[in-house]
């Protein structure tokens, strides 16, 4: 299932079916999927749905049609993914739902503290006399709502609601603070006023003349309060659980391929695969510049396995299909997402050509080895009216506030909805996407991990040797090799640390006053000896190039410059230093461009 909307109406004043049309027509802009709808009067509810393939009647109803689902997304536990592979993505969706809906029979209330993977969903009960808005316990998959004097509107896509609800069509001050220097909003709220996200793990119940129950049916102490486990029964407890948690992501085989980097996360899953010779393809996706570490290190793993490679280049097709690749981005994330996401539609579109589920190793330096992927940074305030400059000042103290306390609950239940969203959003508007290490088992694990080991690498190298020992002869992307001295791998670990902060340095971080020496030397092309060893994406290089035309296109346009939140005479003179090549501004682009895309796209042309 593509899209779910819905909302209780508590008065008869509104237009049930135009409101449907419009929540479905603005999530299905380019007609690719097939609209549902049904009503239930006694609740005062109008459910819609997108299918992306099949018939438009394929939400899963019970018994003598006392109880009906509309489910989105996967749950791995109790799907027996591999059967029904062979009959399109509605047969597949069908069995995942009607899965669900069993065990519902089987559980009823407590259904959904059984259920794994990334999900969300409506279940109507009318034994019950209600209605249960839900969604998986990282709150991976987003349901967003608003609760209007009307009525409860709800949906996967915030564009429904900004659609059906004018009032709604502005920006959150304390959301474009955050986004700006968190590059995400906190708290489970949006860059939309009065727009939010359900919390993780929420099962909220509407009963009749749409009464609310807020609930959230799984707890995070239910794993803060495990024992920490000694380094060796956890390392043994992890090994006996993640082959058998890797099968349940392997299915069915012959439609997923393996989106490889030079890190240890996707080594891990290719060690423990167990995969046939050529069952498992592999792709990384690499630069226009030269191959990077990444398809290097990854191209001389699958060998090792003895499955094929692909490096999927982002070069000329994605720059001259950028501006449309660009909306795309924000369209699927809701803005969530900078522009930086037009490359990742761009990847997962030619992804998408070798097999349709992509297998990956994202979140496992965050679980496993506890990394925070993000924090709070200065903005550059001279670009922003004093409102913004307050907010994302505000921002790194509500950060603080909401960091505090378990490390691993803020990555798993923080972290992951908040920060990772957005990428997650993009990946899955163009492919399938799963990873194991978001598994409910392997995620409880990690919560006992040593606590003096909570960022251990060793144990993963380890586990790589205990997987495939071929594969930990070959240096991470860190230069990090299992068996080699400390003293060498420090060395290694220094060079390539060097070299990525060169190549950060070139690019994204680049200095203002190297800025001007690098513009200096422009004619001798230095950017070739840097980028593409660690990175396929070079913006900064970009917006000063091919893409300066559109930068300034879209950010010296009147309606931008006259954006209330800005202060347009710096954004002018940001540019113009930025495209002449005398200062580097790469990220306030991302972030300008973002908001202006999503002020056309989402708040005056929904």
């Amino acid at each position: 299932m593509s899209g779910i909307a819905g909302f209780f109406s508590r008065n008869d004043t509104v237009a049930r079916a135009t409101v449907m049309q419009e929540m479905l027509g603005s999530m299905n802009r380019e007609r690719l999927c097939t609209p549902g709808v049904i009503s239930f009067p006694q609740f005062g509810l109008e459910l819609g749905w997108l299918s992306s393939s099949g018939p438009a009647n394929d939400y899963v109803c019970g018994e003598r049609n006392e109880v009906f689902l509309l489910f989105k997304g996967e749950d791995v536990s109790h799907s027996d993914l591999g059967k029904e592979s062979g009959k399109g993505e509605a047969a597949y969706n069908m069995q995942i739902a009607a899965g669900v809906l069993g065990l519902y029979e089987k559980f009823g209330s407590d259904l959904f503290i059984q259920l794994n993977g990334c999900f969300s969903g409506v279940m109507v009960d009318l034994r019950k006399n209600s209605v249960v808005l839900f969604n998986d316990r990282y709150g991976l998959s987003r349901i967003y709502y608003h609760d209007a004097p009307d009525g409860f509107y709800f949906s996967s896509e915030a564009k429904a609601l900004l659609k059906v609800l004018p009032s709604l069509r502005q920006f959150d001050l304390r959301g474009v603070g955050e986004f700006l220097s968190c590059d995400c909003v906190l708290q489970d709220r949006t860059i939309f006023r009065g727009i939010s996200a359900l919390p993780a793990g929420s099962a909220w119940t509407f009963g009749s003349g749409a009464t609310l129950k807020k609930r959230r049916y799984f707890d995070p102490r239910a794993w803060e309060e495990q024992c920490h486990l000694s380094a060796v029964d956890f390392y043994e407890l992890l090994k006996e659980r993640f082959p058998r948690v890797l099968k349940r992501y392997l299915q069915p085989s012959g439609g997923i391929a393996m989106s490889l980097t030079g890190g240890l996360d996707g080594r891990l899953v290719m060690a423990w695969s167990g995969c046939e010779p050529g069952e498992l393809p592999c792709y990384t996706f690499g630069s226009c510049f030269g191959e990077t570490a990444d398809v290097r290190i990854a191209r001389e793993v699958a060998s090792i396995c003895r499955q094929p490679h692909t490096d999927l280049k982002i070069e000329a097709e994605f720059l001259s299909h950028f501006p449309e690749l660009a909306e795309k981005a924000i369209l699927a994330s809701d803005g969530a997402m900078d522009l930086t996401g037009a490359a990742e539609v761009h990847a997962n579109r030619l992804a998408r050509d070798i097999k349709p589920v992509r297998l990956t190793g994202s979140y496992g330096s965050e679980i496993l080895r506890g990394n925070i992927a993000f924090r709070p940074r200065q903005i550059c305030e001279p670009l922003f009216d004093r409102d913004v400059i307050q907010a994302a000042r505000q921002a790194a103290t509500t950060y603080a506030e909401e960091s505090r306390g378990n490390r691993r609950s803020f990555i798993t239940f923080k972290q992951v909805p908040w920060y990772h969203f957005a990428r997650s959003a993009v990946e899955k508007s163009q492919l399938n996407v799963r990873s194991p290490y978001l598994d409910n088992e392997l995620v409880a694990l990690s919560f006992q991990a040593p606590e003096a080991d909570q960022t251990n690498f060793d144990i993963c190298l380890k586990l790589v040797v205990d997987g495939n020992s071929k594969l930990a002869d070959i240096a991470t992307d860190r230069g990090i090799r299992f068996g080699a001295s400390s003293l060498l791998n420090r060395w290694r670990e220094s060079k390539e640390r060097f070299l990525a902060r060169a190549e950060y340095a070139y690019d994204y971080g680049m200095p203002n006053w190297l800025a001007r020496v690098d513009h200096s030397l422009s004619p001798l092309r230095l950017e070739r000896l840097f980028l593409g060893r660690q990175k396929f994406c070079h913006f900064r290089t970009w917006y000063r190039g091919c893409l300066a035309p559109y930068v300034k296109e879209i950010l010296l346009d009147s309606r931008s410059l006259g954006r209330p939140y800005l202060r347009p005479h710096e954004v002018e003179r940001m540019v113009a230093r930025h495209v002449n090549g005398t200062a580097n501004f790469t990220t306030e682009i991302h972030k300008l461009l973002t908001l202006e895309l999503t002020q056309r796209l989402l708040l005056e042309e929904t």
